[in-house]
Protein backbone atom coordinates (compact mmCIF):
# COMPACT_ATOMS: atom_id res chain seq x y z
CA UNK A 1 0.00 0.00 0.00
CA UNK A 2 2.36 2.87 -1.42
CA UNK A 3 -0.71 5.86 -0.10
CA UNK A 4 -3.91 5.86 1.40
CA UNK A 5 -6.03 6.34 -2.30
CA UNK A 6 -4.78 2.46 -2.63
CA UNK A 7 -6.57 1.56 0.68
CA UNK A 8 -9.68 0.10 0.35
CA UNK A 9 -10.29 -0.44 4.28
CA UNK A 10 -8.89 -0.05 7.71
CA UNK A 11 -9.06 -2.54 10.62
CA UNK A 12 -10.27 -0.78 13.51
CA UNK A 13 -9.16 -2.46 17.21
CA UNK A 14 -12.22 -4.60 18.80
CA UNK A 15 -12.87 -4.21 22.73
CA UNK A 16 -12.21 -7.87 22.79
CA UNK A 17 -11.99 -10.98 20.41
CA UNK A 18 -14.14 -13.07 22.85
CA UNK A 19 -17.55 -13.08 21.17
CA UNK A 20 -19.40 -12.69 24.51
CA UNK A 21 -17.45 -9.38 25.29
CA UNK A 22 -18.32 -8.54 21.86
CA UNK A 23 -22.01 -8.85 22.68
CA UNK A 24 -21.59 -7.29 26.52
CA UNK A 25 -19.58 -4.17 24.30
CA UNK A 26 -22.86 -4.08 21.63
CA UNK A 27 -24.91 -3.77 24.37
CA UNK A 28 -23.73 -1.71 26.63
CA UNK A 29 -22.99 0.62 23.68
CA UNK A 30 -26.72 0.27 22.22
CA UNK A 31 -27.77 1.71 25.61
CA UNK A 32 -25.18 4.79 25.62
CA UNK A 33 -26.44 5.73 22.65
CA UNK A 34 -29.99 5.30 22.39
CA UNK A 35 -29.36 7.25 25.97
CA UNK A 36 -27.96 10.32 24.60
CA UNK A 37 -30.04 10.13 21.38
CA UNK A 38 -33.15 10.56 23.89
CA UNK A 39 -31.08 13.21 26.22
CA UNK A 40 -30.19 15.22 23.29
CA UNK A 41 -33.01 15.02 21.37
CA UNK A 42 -35.25 15.99 24.48
CA UNK A 43 -33.17 19.20 24.64
CA UNK A 44 -33.50 19.89 21.15
CA UNK A 45 -37.29 19.38 21.43
CA UNK A 46 -38.34 21.63 24.39
CA UNK A 47 -35.51 24.19 23.19
CA UNK A 48 -37.37 24.56 20.01
CA UNK A 49 -41.36 24.19 21.24
CA UNK A 50 -40.84 26.30 24.56
CA UNK A 51 -41.09 29.61 23.84
CA UNK A 52 -39.72 30.36 27.54
CA UNK A 53 -36.42 28.66 25.92
CA UNK A 54 -36.07 31.67 23.55
CA UNK A 55 -33.38 33.19 24.26
CA UNK A 56 -29.56 32.97 23.43
CA UNK A 57 -28.17 30.40 26.16
CA UNK A 58 -30.57 27.52 24.72
CA UNK A 59 -30.20 28.18 21.13
CA UNK A 60 -26.57 28.09 21.71
CA UNK A 61 -27.38 24.74 24.26
CA UNK A 62 -29.55 23.70 21.33
CA UNK A 63 -26.35 23.80 18.89
CA UNK A 64 -24.42 21.88 21.48
CA UNK A 65 -27.26 18.95 21.68
CA UNK A 66 -27.19 18.65 17.79
CA UNK A 67 -23.09 18.35 17.74
CA UNK A 68 -23.05 15.92 20.57
CA UNK A 69 -25.42 14.14 18.48
CA UNK A 70 -23.28 14.19 15.12
CA UNK A 71 -20.00 12.78 17.56
CA UNK A 72 -21.79 9.86 19.12
CA UNK A 73 -23.26 8.94 15.73
CA UNK A 74 -20.44 9.01 13.73
CA UNK A 75 -18.49 6.50 16.49
CA UNK A 76 -20.92 4.46 18.27
CA UNK A 77 -22.98 2.80 15.65
CA UNK A 78 -20.27 1.82 13.43
CA UNK A 79 -18.32 0.21 16.63
CA UNK A 80 -21.35 -1.44 17.69
CA UNK A 81 -22.16 -2.67 13.97
CA UNK A 82 -18.33 -4.12 14.14
CA UNK A 83 -19.19 -5.79 17.36
CA UNK A 84 -22.49 -7.74 16.49
CA UNK A 85 -21.10 -8.48 13.36
CA UNK A 86 -17.91 -9.68 14.91
CA UNK A 87 -15.43 -7.91 11.73
CA UNK A 88 -13.35 -4.98 12.27
CA UNK A 89 -13.43 -2.95 8.90
CA UNK A 90 -14.25 0.68 7.51
CA UNK A 91 -14.22 1.56 4.75
CA UNK A 92 -11.21 4.15 3.80
CA UNK A 93 -14.12 6.83 2.90
CA UNK A 94 -15.77 5.67 6.23
CA UNK A 95 -13.06 6.24 7.72
CA UNK A 96 -12.08 10.11 5.97
CA UNK A 97 -15.92 10.87 7.11
CA UNK A 98 -15.34 9.69 10.69
CA UNK A 99 -12.21 12.01 11.36
CA UNK A 100 -13.44 14.64 9.25
CA UNK A 101 -17.31 14.77 11.36
CA UNK A 102 -15.47 14.06 14.40
CA UNK A 103 -13.04 16.97 14.20
CA UNK A 104 -15.99 19.42 12.58
CA UNK A 105 -18.70 18.25 16.07
CA UNK A 106 -15.78 18.73 19.23
CA UNK A 107 -14.13 22.00 17.45
CA UNK A 108 -17.48 23.34 17.08
CA UNK A 109 -18.62 22.06 20.29
CA UNK A 110 -15.84 24.02 22.74
CA UNK A 111 -16.66 27.11 20.02
CA UNK A 112 -20.04 26.96 21.36
CA UNK A 113 -19.08 26.43 25.39
CA UNK A 114 -16.68 29.98 24.38
CA UNK A 115 -19.66 31.70 23.61
CA UNK A 116 -21.92 30.31 25.96
CA UNK A 117 -19.50 31.54 28.71
CA UNK A 118 -19.38 34.63 27.41
CA UNK A 119 -23.33 34.57 27.20
CA UNK A 120 -23.24 34.11 31.02
CA UNK A 121 -20.63 36.93 31.17
CA UNK A 122 -23.05 39.40 29.61
CA UNK A 123 -25.87 38.05 31.34
CA UNK A 124 -24.61 38.14 35.25
CA UNK A 125 -21.85 40.80 34.75
CA UNK A 126 -23.78 43.61 32.51
CA UNK A 127 -27.47 42.45 32.76
CA UNK A 128 -28.59 45.77 31.31
CA UNK A 129 -26.94 45.48 28.01
CA UNK A 130 -27.63 41.93 27.63
CA UNK A 131 -30.41 42.31 24.86
CA UNK A 132 -28.45 44.59 22.91
CA UNK A 133 -24.95 42.35 22.91
CA UNK A 134 -27.29 39.35 22.85
CA UNK A 135 -29.24 40.03 19.67
CA UNK A 136 -31.03 37.51 17.35
CA UNK A 137 -28.15 38.73 14.59
CA UNK A 138 -25.33 38.41 16.88
CA UNK A 139 -26.17 34.83 17.81
CA UNK A 140 -26.59 33.77 14.21
CA UNK A 141 -23.32 35.43 13.48
CA UNK A 142 -21.27 33.81 16.27
CA UNK A 143 -22.94 30.27 15.71
CA UNK A 144 -22.04 30.49 12.43
CA UNK A 145 -18.33 31.42 13.27
CA UNK A 146 -18.67 28.64 15.75
CA UNK A 147 -19.49 26.22 12.89
CA UNK A 148 -16.67 27.55 10.31
CA UNK A 149 -13.76 27.55 12.69
CA UNK A 150 -15.04 23.43 13.07
CA UNK A 151 -15.25 22.93 9.57
CA UNK A 152 -11.88 24.61 8.76
CA UNK A 153 -10.00 22.86 11.32
CA UNK A 154 -11.67 19.87 10.31
CA UNK A 155 -10.78 20.10 6.57
CA UNK A 156 -7.17 21.35 7.36
CA UNK A 157 -6.93 17.80 9.67
CA UNK A 158 -8.49 15.73 7.45
CA UNK A 159 -6.78 16.71 4.30
CA UNK A 160 -3.23 16.90 5.81
CA UNK A 161 -3.54 13.04 7.43
CA UNK A 162 -5.00 11.61 4.54
CA UNK A 163 -2.75 12.99 2.21
CA UNK A 164 -0.03 10.97 4.05
CA UNK A 165 1.09 7.52 2.39
CA UNK A 166 0.18 4.69 4.48
CA UNK A 167 2.60 2.42 3.98
CA UNK A 168 3.32 0.67 7.73
CA UNK A 169 -0.17 -0.93 8.07
CA UNK A 170 -3.85 -0.10 7.88
CA UNK A 171 -4.43 -1.55 11.76
CA UNK A 172 -5.70 1.49 13.44
CA UNK A 173 -5.68 0.74 17.34
CA UNK A 174 -8.25 1.69 18.32
CA UNK A 175 -12.34 1.59 17.71
CA UNK A 176 -12.71 4.63 15.48
CA UNK A 177 -10.81 6.53 12.90
CA UNK A 178 -8.30 8.69 15.31
CA UNK A 179 -5.56 11.19 13.44
CA UNK A 180 -2.75 9.93 16.15
CA UNK A 181 -3.72 6.24 15.14
CA UNK A 182 -3.58 7.10 11.50
CA UNK A 183 -0.59 9.13 11.72
CA UNK A 184 1.04 6.66 13.40
CA UNK A 185 0.55 4.44 10.35
CA UNK A 186 2.26 6.70 8.12
CA UNK A 187 5.89 6.89 6.63
CA UNK A 188 6.69 10.22 5.09
CA UNK A 189 7.38 12.86 7.58
CA UNK A 190 3.84 13.49 9.14
CA UNK A 191 4.95 16.54 11.83
CA UNK A 192 5.67 19.19 8.75
CA UNK A 193 2.05 18.38 6.90
CA UNK A 194 0.50 18.31 10.10
CA UNK A 195 2.12 21.60 11.24
CA UNK A 196 -0.01 24.16 10.00
CA UNK A 197 -3.35 21.98 11.17
CA UNK A 198 -1.93 21.49 14.73
CA UNK A 199 -0.94 25.27 15.35
CA UNK A 200 -4.57 26.58 14.08
CA UNK A 201 -6.08 24.02 17.06
CA UNK A 202 -3.81 24.94 19.52
CA UNK A 203 -4.57 28.65 18.83
CA UNK A 204 -8.13 27.90 18.79
CA UNK A 205 -8.45 25.78 21.57
CA UNK A 206 -5.96 28.14 23.52
CA UNK A 207 -7.64 31.08 22.86
CA UNK A 208 -11.37 29.37 23.81
CA UNK A 209 -9.54 28.23 27.27
CA UNK A 210 -8.05 31.44 27.86
CA UNK A 211 -11.39 33.43 27.20
CA UNK A 212 -13.65 30.98 29.38
CA UNK A 213 -11.06 31.60 32.18
CA UNK A 214 -11.29 34.99 31.91
CA UNK A 215 -14.90 35.14 31.72
CA UNK A 216 -15.47 32.94 34.45
CA UNK A 217 -12.72 35.05 36.95
CA UNK A 218 -15.38 38.39 35.94
CA UNK A 219 -18.70 36.10 36.40
CA UNK A 220 -17.59 35.13 40.05
CA UNK A 221 -16.31 38.17 40.99
CA UNK A 222 -19.66 40.00 40.14
CA UNK A 223 -21.56 36.97 41.36
CA UNK A 224 -19.95 37.12 44.97
CA UNK A 225 -20.88 41.15 45.18
CA UNK A 226 -24.81 39.51 44.67
CA UNK A 227 -26.59 41.09 48.03
CA UNK A 228 -29.51 38.22 47.44
CA UNK A 229 -28.55 34.54 47.95
CA UNK A 230 -31.74 33.55 45.71
CA UNK A 231 -29.37 36.07 42.70
CA UNK A 232 -26.59 33.88 43.64
CA UNK A 233 -27.95 30.41 43.31
CA UNK A 234 -29.73 31.25 40.28
CA UNK A 235 -26.74 32.69 38.49
CA UNK A 236 -24.43 29.58 40.04
CA UNK A 237 -27.39 27.08 38.54
CA UNK A 238 -26.60 28.59 34.94
CA UNK A 239 -22.99 28.43 35.27
CA UNK A 240 -21.61 25.29 37.10
CA UNK A 241 -23.38 22.86 34.67
CA UNK A 242 -21.61 24.59 31.62
CA UNK A 243 -18.27 24.86 33.70
CA UNK A 244 -18.33 20.85 34.38
CA UNK A 245 -19.26 20.24 30.70
CA UNK A 246 -16.47 22.83 29.81
CA UNK A 247 -14.16 20.70 32.23
CA UNK A 248 -15.30 17.01 31.01
CA UNK A 249 -14.48 18.12 27.57
CA UNK A 250 -11.35 19.60 27.79
CA UNK A 251 -9.71 17.58 29.89
CA UNK A 252 -10.54 14.02 28.31
CA UNK A 253 -9.67 15.80 24.96
CA UNK A 254 -6.17 17.09 26.39
CA UNK A 255 -5.48 13.24 27.68
CA UNK A 256 -6.57 11.94 24.31
CA UNK A 257 -4.42 13.62 21.71
CA UNK A 258 -1.35 15.14 24.35
CA UNK A 259 -0.66 11.35 25.55
CA UNK A 260 2.11 9.39 23.76
CA UNK A 261 0.59 7.36 21.28
CA UNK A 262 1.58 3.41 22.57
CA UNK A 263 3.08 1.09 19.44
CA UNK A 264 0.46 -1.88 20.92
CA UNK A 265 -3.14 -1.92 21.53
CA UNK A 266 -3.73 -0.46 24.81
CA UNK A 267 -6.50 0.06 27.21
CA UNK A 268 -5.85 3.58 28.09
CA UNK A 269 -6.24 4.41 24.48
CA UNK A 270 -9.59 2.85 24.42
CA UNK A 271 -10.39 4.41 27.53
CA UNK A 272 -9.41 7.80 26.85
CA UNK A 273 -10.99 8.21 23.40
CA UNK A 274 -14.34 6.67 24.96
CA UNK A 275 -14.19 9.71 27.41
CA UNK A 276 -13.75 12.18 24.97
CA UNK A 277 -15.77 10.90 22.45
CA UNK A 278 -18.47 9.00 24.04
CA UNK A 279 -19.20 10.39 27.56
CA UNK A 280 -19.55 14.16 26.74
CA UNK A 281 -22.51 13.37 24.48
CA UNK A 282 -24.30 11.07 26.70
CA UNK A 283 -23.36 13.54 30.36
CA UNK A 284 -24.38 16.78 28.88
CA UNK A 285 -28.15 16.17 28.83
CA UNK A 286 -28.12 14.97 32.34
CA UNK A 287 -25.58 17.84 33.93
CA UNK A 288 -27.71 20.40 31.94
CA UNK A 289 -31.11 19.40 32.71
CA UNK A 290 -30.14 18.67 36.74
CA UNK A 291 -29.63 21.75 37.71
CA UNK A 292 -31.34 23.70 35.35
CA UNK A 293 -34.99 24.58 36.94
CA UNK A 294 -36.28 26.04 33.35
CA UNK A 295 -35.15 22.63 31.44
CA UNK A 296 -36.49 20.68 33.83
CA UNK A 297 -39.88 22.77 33.63
CA UNK A 298 -40.26 22.67 29.91
CA UNK A 299 -39.42 18.81 30.27
CA UNK A 300 -42.72 18.25 32.65
CA UNK A 301 -44.92 20.47 30.25
CA UNK A 302 -43.48 18.41 27.82
CA UNK A 303 -44.42 15.27 28.71
CA UNK A 304 -48.06 16.58 30.33
CA UNK A 305 -48.98 17.62 26.86
CA UNK A 306 -47.46 14.12 25.91
CA UNK A 307 -49.71 12.11 28.02
CA UNK A 308 -52.82 14.62 27.41
CA UNK A 309 -52.39 13.85 23.21
CA UNK A 310 -51.69 9.79 24.03
CA UNK A 311 -55.57 9.98 26.84
CA UNK A 312 -57.26 12.08 24.05
CA UNK A 313 -56.42 9.97 21.06
CA UNK A 314 -57.07 6.41 23.22
CA UNK A 315 -60.47 8.10 24.40
CA UNK A 316 -61.34 8.86 20.15
CA UNK A 317 -60.29 5.44 19.75
CA UNK A 318 -62.91 4.20 21.88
Amino acid sequence: MSNWTTVTEFLLLGFSDTRELQILHFVIFLAVYLAALVGNLLVITVVTTDHHLHSPMYYFLGNLSILDLGTISVIVPKSMANSLLNTRTISSAGCVSQVFLVFLCCTADFSFLTIMAYDRYVAICKPLHYEVVMNRRACVQTAASAWAAGAINSAMHTGNTFSLPFCHSNIINQFFCEVPQLLKLSCSGTYRRELAAVAFSVILCLGCFVFIVVSYVQIFTTVWSIPSEQGRQKAFSTCIPHLIVVSLLLSTGVIAYIKPVSDSPSPLDLLAAVLYSVMPPLMNPVIYSMRNREIQAALRKLLHRLIRSNNNMSICLS
